[in-house]
């Protein structure tokens, strides 16, 4: 499934042209990744520029300038509508907006041979910029971090289905055949458009990844956010870092904590947001229990010590969500040298990432008792839990660090 060689064409002007709806100085986990791709593709001899909007992911009403030189990053910010996340009807329109600003955006700074890379921010926005490509003769390259209208369809909205749907789907994947290439974030996907009938000469996995510099393994005994959060040292902490949404098996785990409630040293910790948020909390009240303990996002420079507090981490996706998106908080947590539980699919990219290299367990949604007891048998076994940490942060600088994944992506660029 993986395609080897360059996707650039020999031309006289090659530019790398990112477009995505958030970027730097914007904090969500896209724009930092894209952040990071850009700056260490730029400190190279390419020439990259970001098309992206004014906004801030969790900030609509901040606007950014317009255009901006970040180091040898040229940044130029569209307009569009700020109505933000807190309806479907707002988002829609700030989608479209976006659509059409970086559409022309692209079709005036676009030139022959040039490489146009879209993200999946918003979805299927690899239709509107592959057709300005194709007027302007540049390539172009889809980055793919998840799959819609697939998704959507599975969570059971309305215009991802029936006639819609296949409409959406089929413009989607035109333009995934017509791209010099589509680069995706994991095998499950990868497996997916190939289903679809993407050519395997046009997929390309290159992992997502975290600063794995910044984020070291932090020793829990002197880790000084875990006492300041108010844990004994004999605690046994299971902790969630991030967005909890739609897409995340949620009643397990409460099932989990419910049926632990009467192992006093075991507690289970929430940092983060989403989607499910105020539904966990809702629960966790309804049902009293008191070894479940929330907390806000936590700041980057933090974010270290904030994933260093638990023993273990947990994550999870729906099954029938395998190969249209991956919960990529992983890389954090095994940086972080924290063994994880993955609620989800055995088979699915995450299970096969924990099966191949020995870093956690995958069990399946709604299997309580599976879960319970695994818990119970890493809190009991010291030496186990450290052998899979070890294992967590063996991978992180074997197989996906920042330098590794950023050498793929110099390596996709490369030849001429």
């Amino acid at each position: 499934m993986v395609a080897r060689g360059s996707v650039l064409e020999k031309c006289d002007r090659p530019r790398l042209v990112f477009v995505n709806r958030f970027f730097y100085p914007d904090h969500s986990a896209t724009a930092q990744i894209l952040a990071d791709v850009a700056r260490h593709l730029a400190s190279s001899p390419e020439r990259v520029m970001v098309i992206t909007s004014r906004l801030l992911y969790d900030d609509p009403e901040t606007k950014l300038p317009a255009t901006e030189a970040w180091g040898n990053v040229e940044i130029v910010r569209v307009w569009t509508t700020r109505f933000g996340r807190s309806n479907l009807v707002g988002r829609a329109i700030d989608y479209l907006s976006f659509y059409v600003s970086a559409t022309l955006s692209v079709l005036k700074r676009a030139g022959r041979g040039d490489v146009v890379i879209a993200k999946t921010d918003p979805p299927l926005l690899s239709v509107p910029i592959g057709f300005a490509a194709r007027v302007k003769s540049a390539n172009l390259i889809n980055w793919l971090q998840d799959l819609y209208p697939d998704i959507a369809e599975k969570l059971g909205i309305g215009i991802a289905s029936g006639l819609s749907g296949k409409v959406l789907r089929w413009l989607r994947n035109r333009s995934f055949r017509r791209a010099q290439m589509n680069v995706v974030i994991g095998e499950c996907m990868a497996e997916h458009l190939g289903r679809e009938g993407i050519a395997a000469e046009r997929l390309h996995i290159i992992h997502n990844f975290v600063d794995d510099d910044a984020i070291r393994p932090v020793e829990i005994k002197t880790n000084p956010l875990r006492e300041r959060w108010g844990f004994s040292p004999d605690d046994f902490i299971i902790g969630y870092s991030g967005n909890l949404g739609r897409a995340h098996d949620l009643d397990t785990i409460l099932d989990a904590a419910t049926a632990l409630e009467n192992q006093p040293q075991i507690k289970f910790l929430f940092v983060g947001g989403g989607h499910l948020r105020a539904r966990l909390e809702a629960e966790a009240e309804r049902r009293g229990l008191k070894n479940l303990i929330l907390k806000p996002y936590q700041p980057r420079e933090q974010l270290p010590l904030s994933l260093g507090v638990a023993d273990l981490h947990w994550a999870s996706l729906l099954p029938e969500l395998e190969g249209l998106i991956l919960p990529s908080k992983i890389y954090g947590i095994a940086a972080s040298g924290r063994p994880v539980i993955m609620i989800g699919s055995p088979h699915g990219d995450v299970g096969r990432l924990l099966e191949r290299h020995g870093f956690g367990v995958t069990i399946k949604p709604g299997d309580v008792m599976g879960l319970s007891d695994v818990i119970l048998e890493l809190s009991r076994a010291p030496e186990t839990l450290h052998g899979m940490s070890l294992a967590a942060r063996e991978f992180t600088e074997n197989y996906a660090s920042r330098r590794l994944v950023l050498d793929r992506w110099t390596a996709l660029f490369s030849e001429r």
